[in-house]
């Protein structure tokens, strides 16, 4: 069984930055792809950044030059760095991995963390 845990999330005014981590745990021979989603209230799900085992980015063009995606192989770890945030990135942020279970490719998702950009 595997568990990913978002933590991070908050309020925070237009302007300002937050971090935003996800740690999975539980059974995992390795990680492939990394990746953040959000989904904002009456809105559907979208990706937001994506990072594959070779360190390989993408971002969504709303996010493109203040979202940094990175991760830490040796923790199982994820992080979005939120630079420059505006109120249209208010949402539920969620996390999720291509994790290898001896020989097989298992998508997980975390329960998501919120994020609220306000004055």
């Amino acid at each position: 069984q595997v568990q990913l845990v978002e933590s991070g999330g908050g309020l925070v005014q237009p302007g300002g930055s937050l971090r935003l981590s996800c740690a999975a745990s539980g059974s995992i021979s390795s990680i492939n792809d990394m990746a953040w989603y959000r989904q904002a209230p009456g809105k559907e799900r979208e990706l937001v950044a994506t990072i594959s085992s070779s360190g390989r980015t993408n971002y969504a063009d709303s996010v493109k030059g203040r979202f940094t995606i990175s991760r830490e192989n040796a923790k199982n770890t994820v992080y979005l760095q939120m630079n420059s945030l505006k109120p249209e990135d208010t949402a539920v942020y969620y996390c999720k991995m291509t994790i290898v279970q001896a020989i097989l490719n298992k998508e997980y998702w975390g329960k998501g963390t919120l994020v609220t950009v306000s004055s």
